[in-house]
């Protein structure tokens, strides 16, 4: 009987048990007032950016990024400016690269942070976040948009944490259920506002756009929340961490391709492979080759401002991933041979 419309932020029952999540795992309070659901997180995230942000605003942006993040910032009229990270680092912000963009950029209204990242799979502890919150302390005009939609994808003992018990008042919280619950065509995200104020404006995007989530979606999500055990989802991160060891054990026999700091969080892996590339055959050469002589499909890295790198999900069986490994690696052999 889940077929009609709801309200425009979502059900109820839905709203209080993600209200009822946050608290039990990531020691956050929200009032259920404060919960939007949208049709994936992706709106939410839009959604997010088109309610702090507008035309001559900045959007600090680190790279490598989601690609949807720099035209979301597009579409709203707002500059987005980027924040190079360094393979050493992890691909993680580090509070002097982050003060030095801030401090050039004054018009900076909103800082993107995806933890764990896509499409690194890089996740900042809490003293690395703790020394982000500590230089957004020198800028308080800056908002925080914490995409967290992997956050229960993490490995290695490591402890996700949300970037709003740090910094509560400025940071809007994205989550959902694609990745995690696997949901990813129920298209069912979340954005979980600040400020009353803030999730108003949310929600007369959102009414003016959508209207609400689908009814069968939000069902789903209940569900989810609320039947799925924590075991279960251990269950899931633990299998995942294997998928990703056996692709960096994979990846460390190959010549030429390395990765400096293993991820650990998300199911990706974004190896360099500058050895290969020359001014005349980038990444998406390279890529475009290797679908074309091998039907592997990777994305290559500069369409995440990574040039030299590509990136590699190993959201998929172990048979598929060894087939895949194989057929990367004869390929990168076969270039040797070439060069």
């Amino acid at each position: 009987g889940d077929t009609k419309y709801t309200a425009v932020t979502g059900t109820l029952p839905l709203r209080r048990a993600i209200c009822d999540d946050l608290k039990r795992r990531k020691g956050l309070e929200f009032d259920e007032s404060c919960i939007i659901l949208g049709n994936g997180a992706k709106q939410s995230v839009y959604q997010g950016i088109l309610a702090t942000c507008g035309v001559g605003d900045v959007v600090v942006i680190p790279a490598p990024y989601w690609p949807s993040y720099p035209e979301m910032a597009t579409l709203v009229g707002a500059k987005s400016c980027i924040l190079q990270t360094k393979p050493k680092d992890g691909y993680l912000i580090t509070p002097e690269a982050l003060r030095d963009v801030l401090s050039n950029e004054p018009n900076a209204k909103l800082l993107i942070l995806c933890n764990p990242s896509n499409p690194t799979g890089g996740v900042h502890t809490k003293d690395q976040l703790q020394d982000i919150a500590n230089v957004l302390l020198e800028f308080p005009h800056v908002t925080v948009l914490a995409d967290e939609i992997y956050e229960r994808l993490v490995y290695d003992d490591c402890n996700h944490v949300s970037f709003a018990t740090l910094l509560p008042h400025r940071t809007i919280t994205i989550n959902g259920f694609s990745k995690a619950y696997s949901m990813t065509g129920m298209r069912l995200g979340y954005l979980a506002a600040p400020t009353m104020q803030l999730a108003k404006a949310v929600t007369t995007i959102q009414s003016q756009l959508t209207s609400c989530a689908g009814s069968v979606s939000q069902a789903g999500g209940l569900a989810a929340l609320t039947q799925v055990t924590d075991k279960e989802m251990e269950g899931i991160a633990t299998t995942m961490q294997q998928k990703r060891d056996y692709v960096l054990e994979r990846l460390s026999k190959m010549d030429g391709v390395l990765v400096d700091v293993p991820p650990n969080g998300a199911f990706y892996v974004m190896p360099d492979v500058s050895t290969y590339i020359t001014t005349d055959y980038d990444d998406t050469e390279l890529c475009l080759e290797l679908l074309k002589t091998k039907k592997l499909a990777l994305v290559p890295g500069s369409s995440f401002g990574a040039p030299g790198t590509v990136r590699i999900s190993y959201a998929t069986s172990m048979e598929e991933l060894d087939t895949a490994m194989t057929k990367f690696q004869q390929f990168l052999t076969e270039k040797q041979k070439q060069q």
